[in-house]
């Protein structure tokens, strides 16, 4: 079974940036979409942002969108997400989420079928 195993969390002040991949496990997986949801303690998981690998387009969640951009290698189906200006706000787990098909709509979990085991982002005040 393909994973998807994401890297590059880690604590950063209020203001700061971090940079956050997501690989699959098997460089032949060609999902049509990869992205991000994250999840804070007692809340539900939230969409991020993901790329349509059709024509490379992203859509990012309101709560982040100006300040998180997504990228990615359309070969390898790797992707990035730059996350600048940070928040307490965004301190969670963030997930890397893939889907093999065009069902479903992007912002919702039920949507992906491989998830990664998260990697927890901390802002601090």
């Amino acid at each position: 079974q393909v994973q998807l195993v994401e890297t590059g969390g880690g604590l950063v002040q209020a203001g700061g940036s971090l940079r956050l991949s997501c690989a699959a496990s098997e460089r032949t997986f060609r999902p049509y979409a990869m992205g991000w949801f994250r999840q804070a303690p007692g809340k539900e998981r939230e969409f991020v942002g993901r790329v349509r690998w059709s024509d490379g387009s992203v859509f990012y969640g309101d709560s982040v969108t100006g300040r998180f951009t997504i990228f990615g290698d359309n070969a390898k189906r790797t992707i990035w997400m730059q996350m600048d200006s940070l928040k307490p706000e965004d301190t969670a787990v963030y997930y890397c989420a893939a889907n093999t098909n065009s069902s479903g709509r992007y912002y919702r979990t039920t949507s992906y079928a491989y998830w990664g085991q998260g990697t927890q982002v901390t802002v601090s005040s």
